[in-house]
């Protein structure tokens, strides 16, 4: 399951790719995209998920990770079983913002996950910190994924398909949350850590 952050996931977006191109991915309809309301955005990921057939992977992007993590914090263990893992990407700093429409999403939880997960960030994503983003990966209990220079790894960043996020997405789907193995994004090849 996909989940698109503030303003949704455009056409050229990696999210949107991925749903076309591959038949398990499939978008939470969050709805108020431009005015974001944490306790909808919440229950529509619980009800996605609840209806799901089977277990889910949560693909995030930006505040839509915030979303996940007020969810996992909110229902608690009983995630844990509906829930393979989730992807965590470019994760926004909401602690640190005077933007309204994500301050509603803070304080930013700090319990760990009842899932696996996987945090990417970059290291000039505009929206958080590399080392923030390190720190909410530690916090969550999540492997850290470190993207580069990608910006918000976004449209704008030029992914196109990311097939790196997909690489990621496949240590769910094929190994079912094993030990990450190397992962090459961008140029450099990137272990993920702890």
């Amino acid at each position: 399951m996909t989940i698109p952050g503030l303003g949704n996931s455009g056409p050229d977006h990696w999210q949107t790719i991925w749903e076309r191109d591959r038949r398990d991915c499939e978008r939470v309809p969050l709805g108020c995209w431009d005015n974001p309301s944490r306790n909808v955005w919440v229950g529509r990921i619980d009800q996605a998920v609840r209806a799901a057939p089977c277990p889910v992977v949560l693909v995030a992007h930006s505040l839509g990770c915030l979303a996940v993590v007020w969810w996992a914090a909110t229902m608690g263990e009983a995630t844990a079983g509906d829930v393979v893992g989730a992807l965590l990407v470019a994760p926004p700093d909401v602690d640190r913002t005077d933007d309204p429409r994500l301050i509603a999403f803070g304080p930013t939880p700090r319990a760990l996950l009842p899932f696996p997960t996987i945090v990417v960030a970059s290291h000039d994503d505009p929206y958080c910190d590399f080392d923030r983003a390190q720190d909410f990966a530690a916090g969550w209990g999540a492997d850290f994924v470190d993207a580069g220079a990608a910006g918000h790894l976004n449209s704008d960043s030029g992914l196109g398909r990311w097939a790196e996020g997909q690489d990621l997405l496949g240590t769910f789907l094929n190994e079912r949350a094993s030990p990450l193995r190397r992962v090459t994004i961008g140029a450099a090849p990137l272990a993920p850590s702890r």
